[in-house]
């Protein structure tokens, strides 16, 4: 993803990015010595109350290795085979992960959401969680899964969230949040973790890191203490206790330490924002998704994208519908490699 004049033409995914140096000096220092096994050492304790302390409230901490195994673990504490997880038809849970959920579930169903911009629909989400309730031959909506931010990058806002998750818990449901990109909307909005999350009444986050400057970690956080206990079991049962958890415990901690999960956020949105403002007047590109975070869908005519493709830039293109690109910029996208970007288009189109 990097060409040999150091531009960053890579725009696939924002997984496509490295780590952060910071992270990186923190897994060496890790293995610096011995340290007790499978998260009983000193550096994930010190990271889970660093957890506690930016949520403001007591929480349990799970290192995972995948958003996956976050979100398929999370969901399995917080319903049962014959319960329901609603959630947007454009849902991470839905499309990108074969069947995850419903195997770490036991096959719990999810019933799936409209809504522009893949923001959940609150009223058909009132219906949704009336459907067949009580009834034996049907499942049993348990649970609302809230992606933040979307899978085409567009951010709920606070009261949007509270709105769903009123609903949902008036109705009984139980809540997850999937928050593979979780800084990134923390950032877009200006608000704390916690007003994003539990003061919501959200009882599971799927808190992301890899995408936003970790390597291999991810964490499940659990606001309801009374899920403690199942959620260690399906963690050791889901291969997610590692031997070495230090070394997961490590980047997390140096992700939430000085601020480095936010600032890297902060980079990956402005630098998308530099990009939507330096296309939008370009006569034959329409950008379609909301500004807010790091994620932009365009239309462009298959002659500019093979074109910049040609050029080296990569980008998902006719993956959704014919003409239709996304492009994901990361933290580790510069000025200079945005402009690039944006002179090429210009100039090819």
């Amino acid at each position: 993803m990097t060409s040999t004049d150091s531009i960053l033409r890579g725009y696939l995914s924002d997984n496509a990015a490295g780590a952060s140096p910071q992270i990186l000096d923190a897994v060496v220092a890790a293995s610096s010595g011995p340290a007790a096994p499978y998260g009983n050492d000193q550096l994930t304790a010190q990271m889970r109350a660093k957890m506690a302390d930016i949520f403001e409230c007591e929480l349990d901490v799970f290192a995972v290795g995948t958003g996956s195994a976050a979100n398929g673990i999370g969901l399995a504490a917080l319903t049962r085979p014959w319960g329901s997880i609603l959630a947007h038809t454009d849902s991470h849970i839905q499309n990108d992960e074969a069947g995850a959920p419903e195997f770490f579930t036991d096959g719990s169903k999810i019933v799936l959401l409209g809504g522009e911009h893949s923001k959940i629909d609150p009223d058909e989400l009132r219906v949704a969680v009336k459907a067949g309730r009580g009834d034996v031959h049907s499942v049993q909506a348990s649970v609302l899964s809230i992606t933040q931010v979307t899978e085409t990058g567009s951010v709920y806002t606070i009261d949007e969230l509270r709105e769903l998750t009123t609903i949902a818990r008036d109705a009984g449901l139980r809540i997850h949040m999937d928050g593979a990109r979780f800084a990134n909307a923390l950032v877009a909005l200006d608000v704390s973790p916690a007003e994003m999350t539990w003061k919501l009444g959200v009882d599971m986050l799927s808190f992301g890191a890899t995408k936003n400057g970790a390597l291999t970690s991810d964490a499940i956080v659990s606001f309801d203490p009374s899920l403690a206990t199942e959620l260690s079991f399906r963690h050791k049962r889901g291969g997610q206790l590692t031997s070495k958890m230090r070394f997961q415990a490590a980047q997390l901690d140096a992700y939430l330490s000085n601020d480095l999960w936010l600032d890297n956020a902060r980079q990956a949105n402005a630098m998308a924002a530099r990009l939507r403002a330096g296309i939008a007047d370009v006569a034959v590109v329409t950008v379609t998704s909301e500004p807010g975070s790091n994620i932009l869908f365009a239309i462009f005519p298959d002659e500019l994208s093979g074109a910049l493709h040609d050029r080296g830039f990569g980008f998902y293109t006719n993956r959704w519908e014919p003409g239709v690109v996304r492009i994901v910029v990361s933290f580790a996208h510069q000025i200079a490699d945005i402009d690039e970007f944006v002179a090429a288009i210009r100039e090819l189109a």
